[in-house]
């Protein structure tokens, strides 16, 4: 009983492992469709592979600096299935982040990818935080040109140019579409908005401080 109980135990977890990312090609590529109407899936309908075309697979311009005049001086573009629908169930994509002297790519989390950074151009102050256990441990970092960091799956990191010229950053990540949660954006900024008393008392701030802070315009800098 207890070695049968023990293959159970193992085989739940391998299973539980096996459905934890990204769903896996079962032939050579699966080009999004995403003009697909009507048909719900997770991630996106393949496209007749006799269809498929080198441009389902290219991206061009990701050599050129993006607009960084905004409040948070940075702009990141992003590289996944929704700009190259050959990255459907490959569980890759990319990032280029650039940043403006003292620009903040602000505390966010990517929900379905771990990400992987290296600096290109100046240095940045980057980090990530543990979950509550063990004890929301900060792990921070200074990086220069040609280093690399990675940040878990799922965890609030970010990602700060406090020198006085541009950065620029290149980040790949374990998803096609690893998603964006700002974590700003989310608290305050819901749609409709989350409720002010359950804020205050959550931030231990009084109630007029979180309708300010609701109050303000909370930019997306992902495009």
């Amino acid at each position: 009983m207890a070695a049968r109980f023990l293959f159970l135990a193992l085989l739940a977890l391998a299973s539980s492992h096996a459905i934890a990312s990204d769903p896996s090609q079962l032939q050579d590529f699966c080009v999004a469709d995403l003009k697909s109407d009507g048909v719900l899936v997770n991630g996106f309908v393949c496209k007749d592979p006799k269809l498929a075309k080198a441009e389902d697979f290219f991206f061009s311009g990701l050599d050129k600096p993006r607009d960084t005049g905004n409040k948070l001086g940075s702009n990141v573009t992003q590289v996944n299935v929704n700009q190259i629908p050959g990255l459907n169930t490959l569980g890759i994509s990319l990032a280029r982040l650039d940043f403006a002297p003292y620009g903040v790519n602000p505390p966010h989390i990517h929900p379905r990818g771990t990400e992987i950074l290296t600096v290109l151009e100046g240095t940045l102050h980057v980090g990530f935080v543990t979950s509550n256990n063990p004890n929301n441990q900060l792990f921070t970092k200074v990086l220069n040109k040609g280093d690399v960091f990675v940040f878990p799956q799922g965890l609030i990191h970010f990602q700060f140019n406090y020198g006085k010229t541009n950065a620029v950053a290149i980040a790949g990540l374990s998803s096609q579409n690893p998603g964006v949660i700002t974590i700003a954006n989310a608290v305050f900024g819901a749609k409709p908005p989350i409720s002010d008393y359950v804020l205050a008392k959550a931030f231990q701030l009084d109630k007029k401080t979180v309708d300010w802070l609701q109050a303000q315009f909370w930019m997306d800098n992902n495009n």
